[in-house]
């Protein structure tokens, strides 16, 4: 396939906005995973109080998803991401200006990503639902291996960025910048034109109990579906822990690291997910949840270097590798679900995923804040990679998850899945 060809989705006014939305928010929030961490540990040097600002963010982002999830079928999606973003922008420009004021505190920075990941709850779910909508069918992997591409691209030099930032003059510019972005994303999101509800759902409106029951009947139906989000609710808890709060940890321990080098090593991950998506533009996966199962183990190999080896070479390579493994999952896992999931119901599938993928996250927070001051940071690594990797070939055993095809049925026009292989 040309290049030109593996570029063929940008053609479609209406993706190429949503692409450019997604492009510029993205732009801002990749420096914000350094940004955030590295300023709570200049308020409190413990990985107790890491653990607290993210534990929260995703607990709250749990909490809600379900609801985003109906709301986001319900409504326009991209006024949906238009109202988050708004918020977003808000809360985050508020950060920025405490941190570079020098008056924000632990408990400030808590209740301001407690409400980030409350509205995250409604974002995800709507990004989901907004792709079969602006692409032609034959195309959604190589969209969604577009947008991964744009998101990783960007990944390589934002952590890095963040990095020297934080080093030069403080974390709290970077929240500046990814508040800005999501400002000029909500002008490129009023340019993408979406089909009318009526025409988008096709059925009256129920109660939103009901439309949850509804969500949850399409969720459970498919073995495929629930097996692989109930590996990756034990497995986001151990990345969370080790990567999460154990990682900048380490990396401020180890002088080859340090904070700006941690931001390379991060950069190091998004340049593998980049090249790997120029492979997915042109690679079409035949059993796309198979491959994404095999490679999503590689991503216990960064955990195991930040133990044995936390230097900044060896751990580059290490997360160079699973950032490649990330990018054949995600683009494997979101066209299994755009494939093989009704249009009309997937924001609401997408939102049980995301809780069945994250719900276990605030928890492994925690449980590694406190297991970092309890045990051996080294064991606790290499024991928590060892976990990861049988967790994620389990998801293997179902027939459902290895068997998995390509659909060339369009479930938007005939309202349910399509070409499912057989349950074991």
């Amino acid at each position: 396939m040309r290049l030109q060809q593996s570029m063929g989705a940008l053609a479609d006014r209406r993706f190429a906005w949503y692409f450019t939305a997604r492009t510029v928010s993205t732009a801002g929030s990749v420096m914000v995973p350094v940004a955030l961490a590295f300023a709570v540990l200049h308020i409190d040097r413990s990985a107790g109080a890491l653990a607290q600002v993210l534990g929260v963010r995703t607990l709250t982002m749990v909490v809600f998803l379900l609801v985003g999830g109906v709301v986001a079928d319900r409504f326009s999606r991209i006024v949906v991401l238009q109202v988050s973003h708004v918020l977003t922008c808000l809360t985050q420009a508020l950060a920025a200006y405490l941190i570079i004021s020098g008056d924000a505190t632990l408990t400030q920075l808590t209740a301001i990503e407690g409400v980030n990941g409350a509205v995250s709850a409604f974002t995800m779910p709507a990004m989901m639902g907004v792709v079969p909508l602006v692409v032609d069918r034959g195309r959604l992997q190589q969209a969604n291996a577009l947008l991964s591409f744009s998101r990783s691209g960007l990944a390589i030099i934002g952590p890095a960025v963040a990095g020297l930032l934080v080093v030069g003059v403080g974390p709290g510019w970077a929240l500046a910048v990814d508040a800005l972005t999501y400002a000029v994303a909500i002008v490129c999101l009023t340019r993408v034109g979406l089909p009318r509800r009526s025409q988008e759902a096709g059925a009256p409106r129920h109660s939103m109990v009901r439309e949850l029951r509804e969500g949850w009947s399409e969720f459970t139906r498919r073995e495929w579906l629930w097996v692989v989000v109930l590996a990756f609710g034990l497995t986001n808890a151990i990345h969370t822990g080790v990567i999460g709060v154990l990682g900048p940890l380490v990396a401020t321990s180890a002088p080859s690291i340090g904070e700006a080098g941690w931001g390379l090593v991060l950069s190091a991950e998004a340049v593998g997910t980049v090249l790997m998506t120029l492979v997915m533009l042109r690679l079409r996966l035949r059993h796309p949840l198979r491959a994404g199962m095999l490679a999503i183990c590689v991503l216990a190999v960064p955990m195991v270097l930040l133990g044995v080896a936390p230097a900044i070479v060896p751990v580059a390579v290490g997360f160079f590798l699973a950032g490649a493994a990330v990018e054949v999952f995600g683009v494997g896992w979101n066209t299994a679900l755009h494939e093989h999931v009704p249009v009309s119901v997937l924001s609401r599938v997408s939102s049980y995923d995301a809780l069945g993928s994250f719900v276990a996250m605030p928890i492994g927070t925690f449980l590694y804040g406190w297991l970092a001051v309890s045990v051996d940071v080294e064991t606790l690594m290499l024991v928590s990679a060892g976990v990861y990797v049988l967790v994620s070939l389990s998801a293997l055993l179902s027939r459902s998850v290895r068997e998995l095809g390509r659909s060339s049925e369009d479930p938007a026009s005939t309202g349910a899945a399509v070409s499912e292989p057989s349950r074991s």
